[in-house]
């Protein structure tokens, strides 16, 4: 039987064959998003490698003259205008040159909001569910 790869064998294979200024780059970036969130677990969402804690929180990919981040919710750039300025930024991405990552702070912020994020998706899918379990009481 063959054994599949963990998640985190996959993205340790994808790092290392990457050129020497990516790889650097998305190294750091890993290590950030680990410290960030010491409780989520590394994941493949996309075909890419990122973090998941109550499902996916960020991912990251390194492409031919660029890296990016991919905070895998609609509202972490709210608030950060100035911060991400210097970098390319859409709704669901934050690109950067290898050679000029984003601070660590800023990786930090993104991961606590998506941590904020999933935690808040959590509780309302339980408040919904325990609504729909509770017996209508007035019939």
């Amino acid at each position: 039987m063959e054994m599949l790869e963990t998640p985190k064998a996959t993205i340790d294979a994808y790092i290392a064959g990457l050129d020497p200024a990516p790889r650097a780059a998305l190294t750091h970036i890993r290590k950030v998003l680990l410290e960030a969130a010491p409780e989520a677990e590394e994941v493949i969402s996309y075909a890419m490698p990122g973090i998941g804690q109550n499902g996916a929180l960020l991912t990251y990919f390194a492409f031919k003259k660029h890296c990016s981040i991919f905070p895998m919710g609609n509202s972490v750039f709210v608030g950060m205008a100035e911060e991400i300025a210097p970098w390319r930024t859409s709704k669901g991405t934050l690109q950067f040159p290898p050679d000029a990552l984003p601070p660590d702070d800023l990786i930090r912020r993104m991961v606590a909001a998506r941590i904020a994020e999933n935690l808040e998706k959590k509780a309302a899918r339980k408040a919904a569910r325990k609504k729909v379990a509770a017996p209508d009481q007035g019939l």
